[in-house]
This record gives C-alpha cells, structure tokens and sequence, in this order.
C-alpha cells in the first residue's frame, strides 16, 4: 500500500522560504514520477511540479517557476519543494503526488500560510 506522507508546512512571512518533504513508501515502482499539487481555500487543485523519479527531470508550473525548486533522496524515497520568496497567493493546502502506469497516489497534505 502507498503512502505518501508530507510535512513542513507552517506560517511564513511574504518574501520567506520553507521547505516541505514527502516520503514514501509501500511501493516497489521503478519508473514513476512524483510532485506537488496545491489548494487554495475555495480553489481547485492545481499542478505546482513534477520530477521524474529516476532521470531526475524536473517541470514546473509558471507561476512558481524561478521560486520553486523540486528535488529528491533516492535513499530516503522523500521529495521535497524548495519555495523561495513565498507570496501570500502561495496560501494553500500542499499535496504530493505520486503517478506511475496513470495511477495516482495523494498524500493528506500539509497547510502553508503566506501572511502579508
């Protein structure tokens, strides 16, 4: 059974960074990706990054681009999101996503506040 379980998340003043982990496990994939998704109150879901697991290639929503940075620990099964200069539309509920053979595995997400 797989499970993602993310932390880091916390009340951060504009312009600050945090960084957020996800570990996984109960899987033997070889070939998959994992990312962040995020919630606003009231918003849908929406992509945040992508890296692909064994390449390391990594993609990007617009709207973090420059900011974000997404990265993993093969030994440890953990991916992270580097935020930098964190702006109050960053407010949301972040979710890690793992995807293989079009299969998708959610974490329960963990609360980042960007106060202004």
């Amino acid at each position: 059974q797989v499970q993602l379980v993310e932390s880091g998340g916390e009340l951060v003043q504009t312009g600050g960074s945090l960084r957020l982990s996800c570990a996984a496990s109960g899987h033997t994939f070889t070939s998959y990706t994992m990312g962040w998704f995020r919630q606003a109150p009231g918003k849908e879901r929406d992509y945040v990054a992508r890296i692909w697991w064994t390449a390391g290639n990594t993609n990007y929503a617009d709207s973090v681009k420059g900011r974000f940075t997404i990265s993993r620990d093969n030994f440890r099964s953990t991916v992270y999101l580097q935020m930098n200069s964190l702006k109050p539309e960053d407010t949301a509920v972040y979710y890690c996503n793992l995807r293989m053979g079009g299969m998708d595995y959610w974490g329960k997400g963990t609360l980042v506040t960007v106060s202004s």
